[in-house]
């Protein structure tokens, strides 16, 4: 055994209580390399062997930061830096909206980097021979034994006075473990070639699998359900019209269900002589016109309805609505450029329902009055 290098010295024990006592009077003699194994996890062992908090904790906020900090940068590039664009109102960087993506980058680069160390920097991956497998010992206390392992690299290690160390705290069969092949390390098998070959094998077996599925499992019945259903797919060739088509104009007279068209569309006037807004002034239709004014009126008329644009530079600002002439109209005018549009402002009414319109136009008077107050409106 001369030319083996000494690894540890192991001792077995039969009872639980045993190896918990011996634990403990191992970390009290100032050993710090030594481990314990046990055939399944043993209450207060941490405790026993004044075991230090580990530093993957460590690795994992690292990597969880910095996945956090490279999600936030990449979305805060996106919509500020490289294409900025103002949706419903929205300001460029809506944080809230981004939570989920950020939580779910930093989940995944913490769990993955945290994976990665553990494999690479405390397991020494690819390395995957340990001195202790394949040992009687390991046999016994992953089966019905305990057993403590005291390094030869730990700082206190004396092998006669560890030898008898382990004798004094009641340890049997206490056994020298030596390093294979004479190496200062742990012996690594992962390039030997039946190694190399179950890999070349897993690959064509993963690739033939993955191909045969998705090319031709995909394609019979009943998997290719999802893809051969009875609908019509826009502009595809359907045998069931004379024209071929799929997408057919609607039967003329005809409207979808709890659709009625505008009646007034490119009639103002006449809206303005004839709408009356049904919808009572109240806090709840309020807070109904102020949530849709801010999201689809806001980014162009501003929050106040001051004309102030958000989006300078890409369209004309529009006039403010607490001119006389805006304030002069009625809510059914109002509700009728809502819903037809207005020179360049397109129409709402398939953003806004009905009720909606008349809301907004409750909050637009609201805010009208609260601009222009009378004296009468502050008694």
């Amino acid at each position: 055994m001369s030319d083996k290098v000494l690894f540890s010295y192991t001792g077995i024990f039969d009872k639980v209580d045993d190896i918990i006592h011996a634990a403990e009077k191992v970390a009290d003699a100032g050993y710090t390399k030594y481990d314990v194994n046990t055939p399944y996890p043993v209450h207060g062992m941490d405790g026993a062997m004044k075991l230090k908090p580990s530093k993957l904790g460590y690795a994992a906020l690292v990597f969880g930061l910095s996945g956090l900090l490279a999600a936030l940068l990449t979305m805060y590039w996106m919509v500020v830096a490289d294409y900025p664009i103002v949706i419903g109102g929205k300001p460029f960087f809506a944080f809230p909206a981004f939570v989920p993506i950020i939580f779910e980058v930093t989940v995944l680069a913490a769990s993955i980097g945290t994976v990665m160390t553990m494999l690479f920097l405390f397991f020494k991956f690819p390395n995957n021979k340990h001195p202790l497998h394949d040992t009687d010992y390991m046999k016994h206390v992953s089966s019905d034994k305990y057993g403590i392992s005291i390094q030869a690299d730990d700082p206190a290690f004396n092998e006669n006075e560890v030898k008898s160390f382990l004798e004094s705290i009641g340890a049997q069969e206490i056994t020298p473990i030596y390093f294979e092949e004479n190496e200062y390390g742990y012996s690594a098998k992962i390039f030997e070639p039946k190694f190399i070959g179950f890999l070349i094998i897993t690959a064509f077996l993963v690739s033939g699998a993955t191909y045969f599925s998705l090319n031709k499992l995909m394609f019979m019945t009943p998997f290719n359900w999802m893809m051969e259903q009875g609908k019509a797919v826009p502009q595809e060739y359907n045998e069931i019209f004379a024209n071929a088509r799929s997408m057919q104009q609607p039967v003329k007279g005809t409207i979808s269900r709890g659709n009625l068209p505008y009646e007034f569309k490119g009639k103002p006037e006449e809206a303005e002589r004839v709408l009356l807004n049904p919808l009572q002034l109240n806090e709840k239709n309020l807070t109904m016109g102020k949530a849709n004014f801010n999201i689809y009126c806001s980014p162009c008329h501003g929050y106040f309805g001051e004309g102030d644009s958000r989006m300078r530079g890409q369209f004309p600002n529009p006039p403010s609505l607490h001119s006389e002439k805006a304030r002069n109209w009625s809510d059914g005018r109002i509700y009728h450029i809502i819903s037809d549009g207005q020179n360049i402002m397109p129409s709402y009414s398939s953003q806004l329902t009905r009720q909606e319109r008349w809301a907004t136009v409750l909050y637009i008077r609201a805010l009208q009055r609260s601009l222009n107050a009378k004296e009468s409106d502050l008694k």
